[in-house]
């Protein structure tokens, strides 16, 4: 019987492609049976146990993603964890505690030690990122036992953490940026010059498809400051976002909270009678539904902020952990296969956080301009048909 060579050159190809997959199934079951040897000993090792350090990769993987998304008090590069070395520079910690503590961030020893000021001592927890006060040089954070959560006091912190950082650079470059896009314009006769040329498409942009036909032509100039700056902060501070520095402003909840609420602010500190005649006593509706439909309407100017601020946050913050999760698979792979089509996949991803940093500014900005034009709207023709 004659035998086409073929057929076992194409087995032979597939079984060599196949090798390198297996690299990474015998570990695995390797951890099913140390899972098996776990003795009730070291069940009972208590709650320190529960907290130490993780030493598998998938527990690296989350824990590093998790400090990943977390603000923090210094700026790390990289880290030598067979040396215990970490590259980056400290920041400042200011804290109200008896008065104004002030001290660097380099006395935690990135969570290991417990700084002291003026005869009080703090420590650095791992798990939120937050400081507490301990009652000595070799005190430790006491959880409770329910709940999880520390029961220590914490003090007022006003410390410059990594995203303040991040918000004050986004800050100073708008800044010179759009100071030098403004004295090209007086210098060259309303002709933009320089670095700030790449932006102005986008301010007219802002200027002529979103604030006009949004707010009106009346109106929309005194809301453009605010339009152009949050819209170019979110956008910074997204695409810093994307840079190896483990920035995450925007998918800090309490930023995309200051964001939502300065346009609260702004729409209902500039709106006009018919607005909130609009929202207690809607023209046009028979009366016995507004009664019904003003409460509603009324927390309709909640929820806006709301949804404001939950949107930005969720996307930037599901970006961050998805793009990292991705990455993290090419150390679980360890294949040429896994780790090819991660990093693939994850460059892929990046390309569309791009686009996704400009969209979330966008939206937001938008909406904003939505907010306001409907807060400054004047009385049109609602008596006409009576």
């Amino acid at each position: 019987m004659v035998i086409s060579n073929k057929p076992l050159r194409f087995i032979l190809a597939t079984l060599v492609a196949c090798l390198p997959l297996m690299s990474f199934a015998n570990p695995e079951v390797e951890s099913v049976e140390n899972k098996t040897e776990i003795t009730h000993e070291a069940v009972e090792q208590g709650h320190e146990e529960a907290h130490a350090e993780p030493t598998d990769v998938k527990s690296k993987i989350k824990a590093f993603i998790n400090h990943h998304v977390l603000d923090s008090h210094d700026f790390i590069f990289f880290s030598d964890e067979e040396a215990g070395k970490h590259y980056g520079f400290s920041l400042p910690v200011m804290l109200w505690d008896d008065g104004l503590q002030v001290f660097s961030s380099s006395k935690f020893e990135h969570g290991e030690a417990v700084a002291e000021s003026n005869g009080n001592f703090y420590k650095l927890n791992h798990h939120d990122g937050k400081i507490y006060k301990v009652d000595s040089a070799n005190g430790k954070i006491i959880e409770d036992e329910a709940t999880g959560h520390p029961t220590n006091v914490r003090p007022i912190d006003f410390s410059i953490t990594k995203t303040v950082l991040s918000i004050i650079v986004a800050a100073v470059l708008m800044f010179l940026l759009f100071t030098s896009l403004a004295k090209s314009y007086a210098k060259n006769g309303g002709i933009a010059s320089g670095v700030g040329r790449i932006f102005e498409p986008i301010v007219l942009y802002i200027r002529d498809d979103i604030a006009i036909p949004n707010i009106g032509e009346k109106h929309y100039k005194k809301y453009m400051s605010y339009l152009l700056t949050i819209f170019f902060f979110i956008l910074f501070l997204n695409l810093f976002g994307l840079t190896p520095l483990g920035i995450n402003a925007t998918g800090n909840f309490t930023i995309t909270f200051s964001l939502a609420i300065l346009t609260f602010l702004i729409t209902n500190l500039t709106a006009n009678k018919n607005y909130w005649g609009h929202i207690f006593w809607m023209p046009g509706v028979p009366k016995a539904m507004r009664i019904v439909l003003a409460p509603i309407e009324l927390l309709g100017v909640f929820i806006k902020p709301f949804s404001l601020m939950i949107r930005l946050y969720a996307n930037i913050f599901a970006g961050h952990i998805v793009l990292m999760s991705i990455i993290g698979l090419m150390f679980i792979f360890k294949s040429w296969i896994g780790s090819t089509l991660s990093f693939g996949l994850s460059f892929v991803l990046s390309i569309l956080e791009i686009l996704v940093a400009f969209l979330q500014a966008y939206i937001f900005t938008m909406l904003s301009a939505l907010y306001f034009g409907s807060a400054v709207e004047e009385h049109h023709h609602e008596e006409a048909h009576h």
